[in-house]
């Protein structure tokens, strides 16, 4: 048989089959299943989720530190980059899901980031306990959340410096952490929790998802003037007079 004849007969049998010839009215629903989505996750407040009490006064004591507050913006703290780890650390980033863990592990250069075999939680945990360890250890019994601002500066600079050891943990390696995940937060979407009500954002005129800001492209050293826009939507903000 010839490709064409074939073709006829084929259309000819589909024409006369009622099973195939009859469609189905389908009302209320739709015919499929949507794909699954990778939505962010929407942070709520609420109760710490990784940290314990004494971690978290520690880890907003140092969020603080970090990124202190000054008369135009609140500092880590207010911002909530601690809330940010704390969801960061209870999700997959904390228990190091995704990535190679069986090693061997030998500490690399700067460049190559962390080598530890140490999950993100578990240097967090046994940092934050080393450092309140060395605290009351050095700070006739004060933990770090306790010790005035200069005294916190202080052995953050020692500990970037290296001139702090931590037993059972890697000190400067705890650090990197810290300068890496609460600047991460201060400026995230605030649907992970961090940069509260976009104070990073509106700090730097970080216009955020907006739809369209190509008109301001090419505006060297112009403060942006429109509100920011998250994931979540826009907040209430009183745009910059330039």
């Amino acid at each position: 048989m010839q490709r064409r004849t074939f073709l006829v007969s084929l259309a000819a049998w589909l024409v006369g089959t009622t099973s195939l010839t009859h469609a189905g009215v389908i009302y209320g629903h739709v015919p499929w299943s949507p794909y699954p989505s990778s939505a962010p996750e929407w942070v709520r407040p609420g109760p710490w989720q990784f940290f314990s009490l004494d971690e978290a006064r520690a880890m907003e004591a140092i969020a603080d530190r970090i990124i202190p507050s000054d008369p135009d913006t609140p500092g880590g703290k207010d911002a909530g980059c601690a809330v940010f780890i704390d969801r960061q650390l209870k999700g997959p980033y904390g228990a190091s899901q995704g990535l190679y863990t069986l090693g061997p592990f030998v500490k690399g250069t700067k460049e190559q980031g962390s080598q530890s075999e140490l999950t993100p939680g578990e240097l967090y945990r046994k940092g934050l306990a080393a450092l309140d360890k060395h605290c009351k250890s050095t700070q006739s019994g004060k933990t770090f959340a306790e010790l005035d601002s200069a005294a916190q500066d202080d052995v953050l600079r020692k500990i970037e410096a290296g001139e702090i050891k931590f037993e059972g943990v890697d000190a400067q390696g705890f650090f990197s952490a810290l300068l890496k995940d609460i600047p991460e937060g201060f400026f995230s979407d605030p649907i992970h929790g961090g940069n509260r009500d976009m104070v990073g954002w509106k700090m730097i005129g970080f216009p955020g998802i907006r739809y369209d800001y190509r008109d301001w492209v090419g505006r060297h050293n112009e403060r942006y003037p429109h509100p920011p826009v998250s994931i979540a939507g826009r907040a209430d903000w009183t745009p910059v007079k330039s």
